[in-house]
């Protein structure tokens, strides 16, 4: 295989250099999901989403927890782009084009992932104690925290959409790879058709979330399986050969 400028890599080298960027893609996403399931549990821990008064003693008293679980959400969205970077190196040979999609797609997912971050993290500013916020009553502040709480979860719908869609190119190239299993991509594809179903609950039928309940294992199993398996099995060594 050419090289660059000309020099031959040598197969070997080529498959030890695939296997590493596959234990790379892995442990980064298995990551991710340590993180983001983290951030997530200690996030919405104190939220009482009918009560605004309650909310704001709650937040007060977890502010250090609910700042680590922002935290923790952004090194969690970092570590999820890294995770689509090494993917795509890993899956260019098998459709550089559908490889460019699904990184573009996790990119605007992770985008829209950070201004909600962001959003929930306005509504901890306005229960804080600058000079500023004592132009407000405190149960104006309540409500307009409640606010920003519920708007930032208005964006996890349009969220849960690029988060869902960029596994269906990534499942098609995985299934396609030849050096990662079939049943791999299969399960992605089933998680992407999951996750479109969570977008459809999430918009026309917001108040019945246990519908959606029977699809997280085959969520977590897709996901934490394509991790784990990148990290123990790495891919297949493959003879040299093209891709369209």
């Amino acid at each position: 295989m050419a090289g660059i400028a000309g020099i031959e890599i040598a197969p070997d080298a080529q498959d030890r250099s695939r296997r590493n960027l596959a234990r790379l893609a892995g442990f980064l996403y298995l990551g991710y999901i340590v993180l983001f399931a983290f951030a997530t549990f200690i996030q919405h821990k104190p939220f009482v989403w009918d009560d605004p008064a309650a909310m704001a003693r709650n937040i007060a008293d977890s502010e250090l927890m609910i700042r680590i679980g922002f935290m923790s959400t952004i090194v969690a969205d970092l570590l999820f782009l890294s995770t689509a970077w090494a993917l795509y190196v890993l899956l260019k040979p098998v459709g550089k084009n559908l490889a460019l999609l699904f990184v573009l797609l996790n990119l605007a997912g992770v985008v829209v992932e950070c201004v909600y971050t962001l959003i929930h993290f306005e509504s901890l500013l306005l229960l804080g104690r600058s000079d500023y916020l004592q132009a407000f009553k405190p149960d104006q502040l309540q409500a307009l925290s409640m606010y920003f709480l519920r708007l930032g979860g208005s964006s996890d719908m349009i969220n849960t959409l690029f988060y869902g869609v960029w596994l269906f190119p990534l499942g098609y190239l995985v299934f396609n790879s030849g050096f990662l299993p079939r049943f791999l991509g299969v399960l992605l594809l089933l998680d992407g058709l999951s996750l479109m179903i969570c977008f459809i609950q999430l918009c026309l039928f917001p108040g019945y979330e246990k519908l959606t309940y029977p699809l997280f294992p085959v969520m977590f199993i897709a996901e934490f399986g394509l991790a784990m398996w990148l990290i123990i099995k790495g891919v297949k060594e493959q003879k040299e050969e093209s891709f369209s």
